[in-house]
C-alpha cells in the first residue's frame, strides 16, 4: 500500500451521537451564522446547551443545512418553505424505512 492509499483510508466516523458547534457547522457548510440562527428559530435545527457559544448540534445538522441551502438556491424557497420541505422529506424517509423492514 502506498502513502496515497493509506491517506485515502483515513477519516472520521460521525454517527447520531456526534455533536458539533455552530461555528463548526458554518465552516463545514460554508454558511453564515445568520442562516443557522434562522434555521434554529424555524425549528429546522435543534441545539443543546445553554448560551449561544456553548450550543451543540447533532451532526445530522450538516445534511439538513446543506439541504436547506440547496432548496433556497435551486427552488427559491424561504425558510418556512424549506422547513416544510425537510419535514416532508423526513416523512418520506421514515415511510421508506418502514417498507424496508417489512
Amino acid at each position: 500500500m502506498t502513502a496515497r492509499d493509506t491517506n485515502a483510508l483515513s477519516g472520521s466516523i460521525f454517527d447520531d451521537t456526534t455533536e458539533i458547534t455552530i461555528v463548526e457547522l458554518c465552516e463545514v457548510c460554508s454558511v453564515e451564522t445568520k442562516l443557522v440562527d434562522e434555521m434554529l428559530d424555524e425549528g429546522v435545527l435543534e441545539s443543546t446547551g445553554g448560551s449561544r457559544e456553548k450550543r451543540r448540534l447533532p451532526y445530522s445538522s450538516v445534511r439538513r443545512t446543506r439541504t436547506v441551502v440547496h432548496l433556497q438556491r435551486d427552488l427559491g424557497l424561504n425558510m418556512a418553505g424549506a422547513a416544510l420541505a425537510l419535514e416532508l422529506l423526513d416523512r418520506i424517509e421514515n415511510l421508506r424505512a418502514r417498507l424496508r423492514r417489512r
